[in-house]
This record gives C-alpha cells, structure tokens and sequence, in this order.
C-alpha cells in the first residue's frame, strides 16, 4: 500500500500488470482521430485498451468514455461508434446508455461550411448483468414547473391513452440523457488549462457519484491533466491515473497536491 496516484507510462503496458477485477469505474476521456498530438510517434490501440479494462474492471463495474469524431473530407469518422461496436462485440462490455455531453461556453469560431461542434458522447459500458452501482440523486436537476400541478392524459406504447391523477410536480427529477456543462475554460484552472484537452471537472464528478461508492477504486487509464483522479479523491475514492506524456503527469501530480486532502483515503498500488 502507498500513496501513488499517477503512474507514468503507456496505459496498456501499465493496466496490462493490473489484477484482475480490481477496479470498479474507469472515467476517461482518448485522442482520437489525431486531433491533437499527445505524443510524438504513439500508437494507440483501442480494440486492445478495451479488452484490457474488461479484464480488470469487476463484475458489474462500469467505463465511461467522452470522445467525439473528427471531421475529414466533410465526414465524420465514425470513431464513436467504432468504438462501441467494437467493445461490446469483442471485448464483452455491454453498453448502458449514450449520453451527450454539451458544452456550453464561447461559441468559437465562424463555421460556414458545417455546423459548429459543440458535444461529444459519454458512452457508458458495464460489465456483467446490471451496473453494480447506479446512484442517479446526485444527478438530479430542477424541474422547470416544480410545485405546479401535473394533470391530463400519458400515450401508452399501444397507442392508447392513460388518464393522469392530478399530482404536485416535484422540486427535483431525473436527468436525462443530455449532459450540459460549462467548459474548463470557465473553471479559471490555470494549472489544469496546462494541457490542451480538458473536460469539466464536474463531469467527471457526475460520473463518480453516479457509478462508485467511497472507497472503491476509480481508474483513469489516459489521465491528462488529472481531473478524474482529483475529483475521486474529493470524493473519498481510490484512484489511479496513467499517463504517457511526463509532462502532464507533473501537471496531474501537481493538480492532487494543491486540489485535495488525501486525508483518510488508501490508495493501492494495484499495477
């Protein structure tokens, strides 16, 4: 047992000497599609890194993975969904749900020959039967018509109609499948910012809350700047994070010194 968080190297070398079923939530966001150079001359192999997380996530563990498709010739490349098919038909991951991540924030550029992108996906696989964990309250967002009272008719699947009982609209309900968050540049993080490819820290969080429970292992297998790591030890998680280019994980290091107290938190050297 030690206090290592970040470990430097290439994610398939390290979580290839990993035990088996020791991690229960891996949050993490890939290069794709050679948008931006992480470092010079890698190869990265997504077939294999999925196969690898399947071996050490624990029954009913979740992934989570934010990634978007580039564009080449006016066409998207498909990379997503490459992705999903790809894990749930050979790796054995069984996807959840696709949610959408919005990013709200500077519009950005002047795009005149095709729209402005402003998402990418969360896709969400589980290994098992069932998620292990699933804690939506965390999640909840405001109902716009909160105390007005609910009335009137629901379509059934048949095609029928249902009469509603006239009912209060709660405070609180459940989110739906599109994510909107403000992007890392409004988090003022100017450490964080060090790296050019950040999602919003409360993202992660979302997913950590949602999928994990104290204590239990949240792995980040392509760390970046550290977000993932940070917010599971805000959240009395374990962690480990990986990372090839040394630069950011001086930056991830760094990021869990001045952003957390490690106080009553293990973390296992698990590689």
């Amino acid at each position: 047992m030690n206090d290592r968080i970040i470990f430097s190297g290439d994610c398939l070398a390290v979580t290839g000497g990993m035990q088996e079923a020791s991690v229960d939530l891996s949050v993490f966001s890939p290069p794709y599609d050679g948008i931006r150079d992480y470092k010079k001359g890698w190869v990265f192999d997504f077939p294999a890194l999925g196969s690898q997380l399947y071996r050490i996530t624990k029954d009913g563990g979740v992934c989570a993975v934010v990634i978007g498709d580039g564009t080449r010739d006016f066409a998207k490349s498909l990379t997503t969904f490459k992705l999903a098919v790809d894990w749930c038909e050979n790796a054995g991951w069984r996807l959840f749900e696709t949610c959408v991540y919005h990013r709200s924030g500077n519009p950005g550029a002047w795009w005149n020959r095709r729209f402005r992108v402003d998402h990418e996906y969360i896709l969400l696989f589980f290994k098992g039967a069932k998620p292990k964990t699933f804690n939506k309250k965390p999640l909840m967002v405001p109902s716009k018509h909160a105390g007005k009272v609910y009335s009137g008719t629901d379509r059934l699947t048949n095609g029928g109609f249902k009469r509603i009982r006239p009912k209060a609209v709660n405070p609180m309900k459940c989110r739906g499948t599109v994510w909107q968050y403000r992007t890392s540049n409004t988090e003022r993080n100017r450490l964080k910012l060090k790296h050019p490819a950040t999602y919003p820290d409360k993202l992660a969080e979302d997913l950590i809350l949602c999928f994990s429970n104290p204590g239990e292992m949240v792995l980040d297998p392509m760390c970046g700047s550290g977000t993932t790591c940070v917010m599971a030890v805000r959240n009395c998680r374990r962690t480990i994070g990986v990372e090839i280019n040394e630069d950011y994980c001086a930056i991830a290091d760094e990021r869990i010194r001045n952003e957390t107290t490690q106080q009553g938190v293990l973390f296992e050297d698990s590689a």
